[in-house]
């Protein structure tokens, strides 16, 4: 039973908020640190795992659907992924780090204190893709979960964190440390703890223009200043990305 577990998910190759992210001392001193996919893909990805490596045997990695199409364009492959950074990114990673996001399992299960078992995935247990979020009806839920066992769930992949129930099971997403859809800053999750909530989101603030200053000065993706505009300086709005999202999730199908 692990008594302090960090959740980071979709950090989306953005050094400067993971590393604001990794300074957080309930984050620096946790159990297990938790990353739930689309960890690379982004201005900064060898960076970003090379940083994430140094962490060791406290990091649990888990498989994002961008972490496996960089994979697919590494090794000369195509994907539908509609991002223009992807190819970019793909030809940055050295192959041993290639070869680390071949390896990442889709699902991980720990223990954690105040929740007992818990299953961590990207999107949802049996996909890295499908769009599941805060208000999707609970039957809905009920397909995408058919078959699990445990009695919380921890996912990311829509970049909004939230916690709801879902017929008495915990569903938790962490939200993004690279990019946020809503409130500005890093977010990230906390679970475990006697001295608290089991569940604790958490949003770290850092200094947005500095980071995108920063970004701009060391990537070499030729778009970088429009990507650091969208994503760092002026990320979208919940309600924008719920507006993007909704459709996907099977509603009124």
């Amino acid at each position: 039973m692990l008594d302090r577990v960090a959740v980071l998910s979709d950090i989306h190759g953005v050094l400067p908020a993971l590393d604001a992210v990794l300074a957080e001392p309930d984050v620096a001193s946790a159990d297990r640190i938790v990353l739930t996919g689309d960890i690379a893909a982004g201005p900064q990805p060898a960076e970003v795992l090379d940083r994430l490596g140094t962490l060791g045997d406290r990091a649990v990695w888990v498989n994002g659907n961008a972490d496996r199409e960089l994979v697919q364009l590494a090794h000369g492959g195509e994907t539908n992924i509609p991002d223009p950074i992807a190819p970019w990114c793909a030809a940055q990673l050295r192959s041993d780090q290639v070869d680390l996001l071949a390896r990442l399992p889709a699902t991980a299960r720990l223990e954690a204190t105040g929740l007992g078992p818990v299953l961590f995935c990207h999107a949802t247990p049996r996909d890295d893709e499908e769009v599941v979020l805060v208000d999707s009806s609970l039957e809905r839920w009920a397909e995408v979960l058919d078959g699990v066992s445990e009695p919380t769930v921890v996912c990311g992949h829509t970049h909004m964190p939230f916690s709801r129930l879902v017929d008495r099971r915990l569903v938790v997403n962490a939200g993004s440390v690279g990019m946020p859809y809503g409130s500005p800053g890093a977010h990230w999750v906390l679970l475990g703890g006697a001295d608290g909530p089991a569940v604790q989101h958490r949003r770290t603030l850092f200094d947005a223009e500095a980071a995108a200053d920063s970004i701009v000065a060391t990537s070499t993706y030729s778009d970088i200043e429009e990507w650091v505009s969208y994503f760092v300086r002026n990320p979208p709005s919940d309600a924008e990305a719920l507006t993007v999202f909704a459709p996907r999730d099977g509603r009124g199908s």
